[in-house]
């Protein structure tokens, strides 16, 4: 499921950064301005704040692959990394309903449950050593006895 989610999350990066491609050029174009800005400042602003979403959702699915292809859980940074993309797509997606509509709230939800599914499948990191019996109860044996 996190190889599914990280080849999702390049789709999404590759798409808000075309989305926002498009959206300067519309601003630049059409001399559009808000709240006394220049055009060209919007238009910039709306390049760079697609470029920074986008690198971020790379990076998540950066994230999101290695913990798949290790198949390990991921550490406290990369843990961190994840769960704050789960909210950001649960904010987007309760935003995404009145402007666009309730199929783009369904594919955010889904990406969401992606990530939920993700974290919560792979869990908290276990080592044998924190168990403190070494593991004997795995073996059907009790500490202590031979």
């Amino acid at each position: 499921m996190a190889l599914v989610a990280a080849v999702v999350l390049i789709l999404e990066a590759l798409g808000i950064v075309l989305l926002n491609w498009i959206l300067s050029i519309v601003v630049d174009h059409q001399q559009m301005s808000l709240a006394g800005l220049k055009p060209g400042a919007m238009s910039v602003g709306a390049w760079v704040a697609g470029a920074l979403f986008g690198l971020y959702l790379l990076f998540c699915a950066a994230v999101m692959a290695r913990t798949g292809l290790r198949d390990r859980a991921p550490g406290g940074f990369a843990r961190i990394v994840l769960i704050t993309c789960a909210v950001v797509h649960g904010v987007l997606g309760a935003f995404v309903v009145g402007p666009v509509g309730w199929p783009a709230f369904a594919g955010m939800m889904a990406v969401l449950a992606m990530i939920v599914l993700t974290l919560v499948a792979y869990g908290e990191p276990r080592t044998p050593a924190a168990d403190g019996d070494g593991g004997a109860e795995a073996l059907g044996t009790a500490p202590g006895s031979a």
